[in-house]
């Protein structure tokens, strides 16, 4: 049963990003007040530039705020939904963080069982570790339908054909050489069943994903996330 007593917690997406534009943000706004003060014409002008350009800065936070409150969960039940459900389906998480659509998908099985592996990098997102997800696993009352284990996206620990579905959110462009992301490509095809289908959702490369899998012989289309956001995401389907 899900606790009543703790909620939770999924982190923050690219933390010291968000911290950055903080930042700045405050500080342009500074320093707009302070040349606005002054008796030097240029540096009033300079503040009016100032203060044109920083409702943009705040609407990017606000933006940033509203995709880690509501619209990460809107884009995870998108991808969950974009699958036919049986609950007895054998599903990995790639890149799975603090768990978001691995619990996700566990709460759509039964009998089947949901895996997560990661390689836990505290930059991609805000206390970034096995013991956050397993926790947040515990809480929402799956944990005896999720496994995660330590791995790359580029090894993937699993037998050929393992699994009904893959899913992937914001991971394989941490990859930094197009032949890593290659690489991460054909291991997902590798563990897919036949019939399988594979979601990755990214923010960049997603042509390139789908060009490697059409390359591998899978059918494959690529279709567009609407998210208030400040990043436009794309979902990569595959199927085997």
């Amino acid at each position: 049963m899900i606790s009543k007593n703790r909620k939770p917690n999924y982190g923050i997406d690219a933390p010291k990003m968000g911290i950055a534009i903080a930042i700045l943000v405050i500080a342009i706004i500074v320093m707009g007040f302070y040349l606005k003060t002054s008796n030097n014409e240029t540096f009033k002008s300079i503040s009016g530039i100032i203060f044109s350009i920083a409702p943009t800065g705040i609407i990017i936070l606000l933006l940033i705020i509203l995709y880690i409150t509501v619209e990460k969960f809107r884009h995870r039940d998108r991808m969950i939904n974009m699958l036919t459900w049986k609950g007895d389906e054998q599903v990995l998480d790639i890149g799975t963080g603090k768990g978001l659509l691995m619990i996700g998908v566990a709460k759509r099985l039964t009998i089947g069982k949901s895996f997560g592996i990661d390689i836990w990098n505290k930059s991609d997102l805000s206390n970034n570790s096995y013991a956050a997800a397993m926790q947040n696993a515990e809480i929402e009352g799956v944990k005896n339908k999720i496994e995660i284990i330590n791995a790359d996206a580029q090894n993937i620990p699993f037998p050929d054909n393992s699994f009904e579905y893959v899913l992937s959110n914001l991971c394989i462009h941490n990859i930094k050489t197009k032949e890593g992301r290659v690489i991460a490509c054909k291991e997902i095809a590798r563990v897919l069943k036949t019939d399988g289908i594979a979601l990755i959702s990214d923010f960049m490369y997603t042509s390139e994903y789908e060009k490697e899998f059409r390359k591998m012989g899978l059918n494959t289309k690529r279709c567009f996330s609407f998210l208030i956001a400040p990043v436009l995401l794309h979902i990569v389907q595959v199927k085997k």
